[in-house]
């Protein structure tokens, strides 16, 4: 279990890192209903998270992911997709990225996040997570990695436990400094949201180019053992 807890570390931090649900959850706590929508964000990133995972380790599990506690060929085949994509999609971002980053701009649909019902956050939560450009393929990735790693199915579930928790850090980040700092906590994540906004393309062209090359060296290295 240690090895497959280590396999997904990075992976983990990758999805952790995400300015724009990062820059969400500042502004629906920034709401009236702040407190109550707040938690049902991280509540549906988490759900996002573990159900996508969970699927793929039940895809994982009926496909023979590990054969002799070595991942199978399909596992290196589909963690080289994922790096091949995550890297073509870096080098989209990068080539996208604003000149000065001052005048990065938020996508549209946060100018509408104080109107959305509780439903809708969490389901903005579940999407932002489960359905993202780079989280969805981390996601898949490591619940491929923790399928073939030829451990039994209770301590699958624990990896996975341990991946969603860590790659919920940055969004329930957030919500602890909203909780527990009061009025103090406005000024905090003020300047959170500043910073993920001004260097959101940036942050994530270089993590989509770093975690894709890292994907395209654990498949390769799957395929030629």
């Amino acid at each position: 279990m240690g090895h497959a807890v280590g396999d997904v570390l990075g992976l983990a931090a990758g999805v952790a890192v995400s300015p724009l649900p990062i820059v969400a959850i500042i502004l629906i706590l920034a709401t009236p209903r702040g407190r109550l929508n707040g938690p049902l964000f991280a509540l549906g990133w988490i759900l996002g998270l573990a159900v996508l995972g969970a699927i793929m380790l039940a895809v994982g599990g009926s496909g023979g992911a590990s054969t002799h506690k070595h991942p199978a060929t399909w596992v290196g085949a589909l963690k080289l997709a994922l790096g091949l994509l995550l890297v073509l999609v870096g080098a989209r971002q990068w080539r996208r990225r604003p000149a000065d980053p001052s005048q990065a701009k938020l996508p549209k649909w946060m100018a509408a996040i104080d109107r959305l019902t509780p439903p809708k956050i969490l389901g903005l939560g579940l999407l932002l997570s489960a359905a993202n450009a780079k989280n969805a393929p981390l996601t898949i990735a490591a619940g491929a990695s923790i399928s073939s790693a030829g451990i039994p199915l209770p301590q699958q579930i624990g990896t996975l436990a341990i991946f969603v928790i860590i790659a919920s850090v940055g969004v329930l980040a957030p919500l602890a400094v909203y909780l527990l700092m009061g009025e103090r906590a406005q000024s905090v994540l003020s300047n959170w949201r500043d910073w993920a906004t001004r260097h959101n393309v940036a942050v994530m062209a270089v993590l989509f180019f770093v975690l894709g090359l890292k994907l395209l060296g654990d498949g390769i290295s799957i395929l030629v053992s």
